[in-house]
């Protein structure tokens, strides 16, 4: 059985005390479920696209949809690209992509409305 580096200082001599995981390096103890929940919050940190594509900083991206903009008249057509877009991981509002549009000027875009291009 192959145990995980330490999450604090990433030595790979842990070992197991009961029902804790320890690292002798930096006296660091904690639970495998911890290390299983750290591991889950890494994949949900990807952001794909509204087809599954897993999506990178520097990718471009085609929009799928028609999109009002919000305190304005104009509409972003169908098939409009964005070119090297930003992630935004962190983002509360869903607006996990800052981009700049072709024909509107920067933007910031949810992935369920694009994909990669």
């Amino acid at each position: 059985m192959s145990l995980p580096n330490c999450p604090k200082c990433d030595a790979e001599y842990t070992y197991e005390d009961g029902a804790l995981l320890v690292c002798p390096m930096c006296a660091h103890e904690w639970t495998a479920a911890e290390t299983d929940a750290a591991q889950a919050e890494e994949q949900d940190a990807v952001i794909r696209d509204a087809v599954g594509n897993e999506l990178q900083d520097g990718d471009a991206v085609t929009v799928i949809k028609d999109l009002k903009v919000k305190g304005s008249s104009i509409v972003i057509k169908v098939g409009t690209k964005a070119k090297s877009i930003r992630l935004l991981p962190d983002a509360t509002d869903g607006h996990d992509i800052d981009c700049k549009l072709d024909g509107y000027g920067p933007m910031k875009l949810k992935s369920s409305v694009v994909k990669k291009a």
